[in-house]
Parts: structure tokens; C-alpha cells; sequence
């Protein structure tokens, strides 16, 4: 009796040690799921990130629906009018594609890193909001065809007579978005770049003396010009680049049928002048051609 008494122990302590050490393995990482960080993905990460699975054209035309991911606070590409609705460029450009599928957009919003992430792990279906090209975010994400050029400018106080041109921002301080074109661009020239998110931030930032200049597109400081005519800033220099701006979508080849039927539903809204008149309705220039 005492020898399966003795037994029936061992047998139940070493379960008891064999579920310790499941649990252990599981709180270690490898068998949780990763938390998304809010960060551009890294070129090098590309084959991790492939969707893998059905057709996304597919699932999306299932669905009734296409998720689009834009940031809602950077007019006039995407941003709230005055009754709160999401509008500019950006959402109609994508709300036209969606129709082309046959199915109705839904908006997301956010900041612009935790966007790029959501693109990547799929839980969007594209994001829309003047993404522009880059070689390392072409390895990360499929990008549509180019339906907008966009040039870059520099911002500076208005007294401010040290920065005339890109070249002048090696050792100043700039403010954009972690991730954007437009840091990259800056820490090109030299400069050390804060995030800030919105454009109207940055521009505080600027005035208020905490960084010697923001870097954001033509179009946007020309709206923002134009809505704040009083704002002590002015547009020093221009960037020779011009950047092609498109939406980007999941990376695998599950995202290629998707990419084609967009890419075939912006050539049409190109050749029957739907993209040059939203082009013109919100920037008062046609910004959808490489001029």
C-alpha cells in the first residue's frame, strides 16, 4: 500500500512539474502573441509580414466592405469639417476606388505608426493618407499605382533668417511625425526631427521656439496658410525630390489581385477626370499628374 501510495506521488508531482513548465513556455513569448508595436515596419521583417490565406480582393468583396486607414487630422487630405465629417482628398480618392470594387469604404483614424502597423498585421485593408514612396516601405508593403506628387516644403518662423534652404537644417530641429517621408527627409539634411503628430503641432511647435522648422507637403501649408493668415511663418525652401504618393496594403501575395483591381480603378478615375477634380476641389490644383 505504501508503495502506490509512494507511486500515485511521484506520478502527481511530476504532472504538477510538467504543467509548471507549459506555463513557462507560454509566458516566455513563444506561444503569446507578439504585441503590434507603433513603429514603421523594418525592410528586413518583409517575409514575417506576408499575408498568408484566401484572396484579400476576395475576403474584402465578401465582406461588403474595404477598411481604409488614414490619420483624419491632416487637411486637406484627410481631416473633420465643421460637422464632424471625415473629409479631404484621401477619403474621396479611396471612397471612389471602394465604389470601383463594389463595396463600401470604412474609414479608420489614428496616428500615423500605429496605422503602418495595422496595414502590416491586416487588420486594415489599405491606408490612404499621402503615403509616400520610399525603397525600404516598398519592401514592406504593396503600393498601388501613383495618384498624387507631391512636393515637399520647409516651414520656418517668420523672422527667422538662418534657414534658406534644405541644406541649412544640418544640426537644427524639426518636428514630424515619427516614420513619415518627411522625417526621413529632414534627418537627410541633417537635422534632428521630434515627433509630433498633426501638422497644426508641429507649426506650434515651430512658433513657439521648440524646433527651428517643420517639414510637411505644399498643399497642406498652403491650406494651412490660408486658413491662419496671421501665422508668423513662411515657406523657406523647397525640396528638389518629388515624393509619389499611393496606398500601400498588406504585404504576400495574397494582396496582388487586390492591388490589380485597384490600380485598374484608378486608371479610370484618371482617364474620366474624377482624380483631377478632387485634386482640384481640395488642394486648387491638379496634383495627380507628374508635371
Amino acid at each position: 500500500m505504501k508503495k502506490s501510495v509512494k507511486k500515485w506521488l511521484k506520478l502527481l508531482l511530476a504532472g504538477a512539474l510538467a504543467a509548471s513548465v507549459l506555463a513557462g513556455c507560454g509566458g516566455s513569448g513563444s506561444g503569446t502573441p507578439a504585441k503590434e508595436e507603433n513603429t514603421e515596419p523594418a525592410a528586413e521583417t518583409t517575409v514575417a509580414a506576408e499575408t498568408s490565406g484566401d484572396d484579400l480582393l476576395a475576403k474584402i468583396q465578401k465582406k461588403g466592405k474595404l477598411v481604409i486607414a488614414m490619420e483624419g487630422n491632416w487637411a486637406p487630405w484627410t481631416y473633420e469639417d465643421e460637422s464632424g465629417n471625415l473629409v479631404g482628398f484621401e477619403v474621396e480618392v479611396s471612397g471612389a476606388v471602394a465604389e470601383k470594387l463594389g463595396v463600401t469604404p470604412e474609414y479608420v483614424t489614428g496616428e500615423w505608426s500605429g496605422l503602418l502597423g495595422g496595414v502590416q498585421s491586416g487588420r486594415y485593408d489599405v491606408m490612404a493618407n499621402g503615403v509616400g514612396y520610399t525603397d525600404e516601405r516598398a519592401q514592406a508593403y504593396y503600393y498601388s499605382d501613383f495618384y498624387a506628387f507631391n512636393r515637399t516644403v520647409l516651414v520656418v518662423r517668420g523672422d527667422n533668417e538662418e534657414i534658406k534652404s534644405m541644406e541649412d537644417l544640418a544640426g537644427k530641429t524639426t518636428c514630424n511625425s515619427a516614420n513619415s517621408t518627411y522625417q526621413l527627409t529632414a534627418e537627410k539634411y541633417g537635422a534632428t526631427v521630434k515627433d509630433v503628430e498633426a501638422l497644426a503641432a508641429t507649426i506650434d511647435e515651430v512658433l513657439a521656439g521648440n524646433a527651428d522648422a517643420t517639414l510637411n507637403a505644399e498643399v497642406s501649408i498652403n491650406d494651412y496658410m490660408k486658413e491662419q493668415p496671421d501665422a508668423n511663418i513662411k515657406i523657406a525652401a523647397y525640396d528638389p525630390e518629388v515624393e509619389q504618393v499611393g496606398m500601400i496594403m498588406p504585404y504576400g501575395d495574397s494582396s496582388e489581385s487586390l492591388r490589380a483591381a485597384i490600380n485598374d480603378a484608378l486608371k479610370e478615375l484618371r482617364e474620366d477626370g474624377t482624380l483631377a477634380a478632387i485634386s482640384n476641389k481640395y488642394f486648387g490644383m491638379d496634383i495627380t499628374e507628374n508635371k
